[in-house]
């Protein structure tokens, strides 16, 4: 084990050509300029908060803070994974796992972005679907939620791809203008209604008590 008192850095998901983990310090470096060379058009927002449109040197700080904090401020009851995801060895985004009051409310909600080089390739869909299976195999999940502007069609496509139901809408306005989005629910029955890819997941056993995950399996 690399670090027993924070053994999430020894977790690690695998699927096809794609490994997830908690990226280090240095490696955060690397994802912010991968960030900072594009995930979206400059006219577009598919983001709840306008993160992409800090300039630099800003930008390159708050993402490393924003990593950090999470790290610091985790609690059983309250915790966000953000999981670099390698493809084929190169840095190419992050994929969230996050939850509130996890050992009452066995709930789960997802984020994610990739640099535009990655996209339209299934990555999107298959690093949902390895935190999914993290979230509902091995932390005793029920429910997995998303959300996304109902012009994110990528977003929604995956979320409708991989097996979730539309739950209502809801607002936000990541540029000070309110704009629609579409939910998504998905129930543990959903997930294992159908065929899913293989996911390799290494670490979590010491890792269950930090998700509020002890008693669920």
């Amino acid at each position: 084990m690399a670090d027993p008192l924070w053994p999430l850095f020894d977790l690690r998901l695998r699927t096809g050509d794609l490994e997830l983990r908690l990226p280090t310090e240095p490696e955060l470096t690397e994802f912010a300029a991968v960030a900072r060379a594009g995930i979206h058009p400059a006219t577009d927002m598919p983001f709840g908060v306008a993160w992409t449109d800090v300039g630099a040197p800003d930008f390159e700080r708050s993402f490393f803070q924003f990593h950090l904090g999470h790290r610091a401020t985790w609690t059983p009851a309250r915790w966000v994974l953000p999981l670099g995801v390698w493809v084929a060895g190169a840095p190419a985004g992050f994929q969230d796992l996050v939850a509130r009051d996890f050992p009452t409310l066995r709930t789960v909600s997802t984020g994610s972005w990739l640099g535009t080089a990655f996209q339209g390739h299934g990555v999107g869909k298959l690093m949902r679907q390895a935190v999914l299976a993290l979230a509902f195999e091995h932390l005793g999940a029920e429910i997995a939620e998303s959300e996304a502007f109902l012009d994110n069609h990528a977003s929604n496509r995956v979320s409708l791809a991989v097996g979730y139901e539309p739950n209502g809408f809801g607002r936000l306005a990541p540029r000070a203008t309110p704009r629609e989005t579409q939910r998504f629910r998905m129930t543990l029955e959903g997930w294992q209604a159908r065929e899913r890819p293989q996911v390799t997941i290494e670490g979590v056993e010491l890792c269950l008590e930090l998700f509020g995950a002890a008693s669920a399996t």
